[in-house]
Parts: C-alpha cells; structure tokens; sequence
C-alpha cells in the first residue's frame, strides 16, 4: 500500500471512529447500520429523523469528499442487479440473527471490549475471507 492510500485509510478509519463516539456521546446509540435502517424503516419506531439524516450522510461523504479532493468518484463494480439484491438480503437476514453488523459489532463492540462483538467480528470476517476464497478459487473460477 503507497503512503497516500495508508495516509486515507487512516483518516477514513478516525472519520468513522469519530462519528461512531460523537454518536454514543450526543445521542446515546451505537452506530451500527443495520440497526439504523432496521428503526428508521420499521414501522412504529419513534425518533426517525436522525436515522434518515445519519443514512443519507454516508453516501453523500463520498461525494463530498470526491468533489473537495478532485478526485473522481470510483465507477460501480460491474455485475448482476439480481445478485447484488441477493447477497444485500443474505446479508439483512444475517445481521438479524447474529444481532448486528460489522459496525455495530466490528466497530463499536469491539470499542466497548464486548467478547459477543469480538466472536461475532471474527465469524463473519472469516466467513468473508472463506467466501472469497472459494469466489475466486472455487465455485466462482
């Protein structure tokens, strides 16, 4: 990795601890995404607007972040809409019964020293690394 990506790595990584803490601190809510979109989308939960304005905030900060860099914005990986929404719902339904994400788990979890975080982070990030292993050694050629 050359320094200038190290270099926006880690000031990706403090963003997101950044936001994570002011999270907690302000509003007393992990930031963990899934959960987020789960309460703003659901019906009856309260205190949406915050939600909403927390979701929109991610993908505009790429396009902040693009247009104050001069940086072009990274064309979308090529492949099927059908599985792209498949692996999206693999994903919903996973998060849902491991009871988070990896920002909930990965990264506030693990913040807080939580030992259910830290066996849900090394499942699914070894699942994640088993799945492209086999995507790009295995069944997926």
């Amino acid at each position: 990795m050359n320094p200038e990506s190290l270099a926006l790595a880690l000031l990706g990584g403090g963003l997101i601890g950044l936001s994570a803490s002011l999270l907690m601190y302000l509003n007393g809510r992990i930031a963990g995404i899934c959960g987020i979109l789960a309460a703003a989308v659901l019906p009856g939960e309260a205190r949406r607007a915050w939600r909403w304005m927390f979701l929109a905030g991610l993908p505009s900060g790429v396009f902040i972040w693009h247009a104050l860099s001069g940086l072009p914005v990274p064309s979308p990986a090529a492949g099927s809409p059908w599985l792209v929404l498949a692996a999206g719902f693999i994903v919903g339904v996973g998060t849902r019964v491991g009871s988070g994400c990896t920002s909930g788990h990965g990264v506030c979890g693990l913040a807080r020293l939580s030992l259910r975080s830290l066996v849900a982070t090394l499942l699914f990030m070894s699942a994640g690394a088993v799945t492209v292993a086999v995507m790009r050694h295995g069944a997926g050629g």
